[in-house]
């Protein structure tokens, strides 16, 4: 595959009109079936949301991938790319029958470990150290913990297909000027899906991608990453992906260390998520996503810096991204999500006055 410009313009244009198309097709599916999301609990929605969105993704990525190779069949890398694809429809299954049975969180953790140690195996893998064991592990958290965060994000209308979307430039952006075209190509493919399915997922959401569509994108982006390889000392094309997904880590590292000092089970779902606490202080959801975008597109185009800096620059970046991300985590932390932090701050911030106090 070439790096024309015009090339890519066409993948991403082909891959968003086809699942601009096919989402609602699943929406009447969905509506026929009766697969919907039901309200009620921690959910936002006051009626029925249809599902079966991730389908509409899977297809249209899955079908633009096959046509480009049948196409322009790629130099190399053909049957890591099939071994890929199918390990991503595999985890869309399993989150289609999560969002229809309700699974254990162990066995889908389990997949998804068995997911990364097959990237491994194929030699998709992290290569940090050079060490087989160590590369292995941190290939599986890796991919472990960005499926799961990219899950974890589709907790409002819009937030997970966009910030997968501008992970995806990101990384196309960052693949495109190292000469990557297959991973760039990629790239462009899995973001017009994410975004075309954006136009009937955008608050009010017509439709949800369910835990299918969300564990499908997490798994190609964590992949996606894993690729992203140039010039330079290896920490830093292992750092360039974090960066690029640091806001969904945040979201993640937020919601699973708050609710396990509150006590609760990080796999529990809930209302406290960094866009949740974004509408607690006012913005309306719109406002609230949009925000959380305009910071993954600032930190993209860091990330693109950084891959084209020295080594010392790149960390340096590296370390102000995650600093700003920590202040910004520390401030969200405050805000009052569950009941008990609510009835803390009222008792407060509503103290009656105390006579003769000055």
């Amino acid at each position: 595959m070439t790096g024309d410009w015009w090339e890519y313009l066409l993948i991403f244009v082909v891959s968003a009109g086809l699942c601009w198309f096919l989402t609602p097709v699943a929406i009447r599916l969905a509506i026929r079936t009766g697969v919907m999301d039901q309200p009620g609990g921690h959910k936002g929605h006051r009626s029925p949301v249809p599902y079966l969105g991730g389908m509409a993704i899977v297809v249209s990525f899955a079908g633009s991938v096959a046509v480009a190779a049948i196409i322009r069949p790629p130099y190399s890398g053909i049957d890591e790319l099939v071994v890929v694809l199918a390990l991503a429809v595999g985890l869309a299954v399993v989150g289609l029958l999560d969002d229809l049975w309700d699974l254990s969180p162990l066995v889908r953790l389990i997949l998804e470990i068995g997911a990364g140690f097959a990237l491994w195996q194929v030699g998709a893998g992290v290569q940090i150290v050079g060490s087989g064991w160590v590369d292995v592990v941190v290939t599986v958290f890796w991919v472990v913990g960005v499926t799961n965060a990219f899950n974890l994000l589709d907790n409002m209308d819009g937030l997970a297909a966009g910030l997968a979307g501008i992970a995806c430039l990101g990384y196309f952006a960052i693949a495109a000027t190292n000469g990557q075209y297959l991973v760039a190509g990629l790239s462009m493919g899995l973001a017009g899906c994410a975004l075309g399915f954006l136009r009937h997922n955008f608050h009010p959401a017509r439709i949800y991608m369910g835990d299918g569509g969300a564990l499908f994108l997490g798994f190609l982006v964590a992949y996606l990453g894993i690729k992203l390889r140039f010039d330079g000392a290896r920490s830093v094309s292992f750092l360039v992906p974090v960066v690029v997904c640091s806001v969904a880590i945040l979201d993640t590292t937020l919601v699973t260390v708050s609710r396990l000092v509150t006590g609760r089970s990080p796999f529990e779902g809930g209302r406290d998520h960094m866009s949740h606490r974004l509408v607690k202080l006012g913005l309306p959801v719109r406002v609230a996503v949009a925000s959380v975008y305009s910071a993954a597109v600032g930190i993209s185009v860091l990330a693109l810096v950084a891959s084209r800096v020295d080594q010392v620059s790149a960390w340096i970046l590296a370390v102000l991204v995650g600093l700003t991300l920590f202040v910004v985590g520390v401030l969200l932390w405050f805000v009052p999500v569950y009941p008990e932090s609510r009835s803390r701050h009222f008792a407060i911030t509503e103290q009656p006055e105390v006579p003769g106090a000055g």
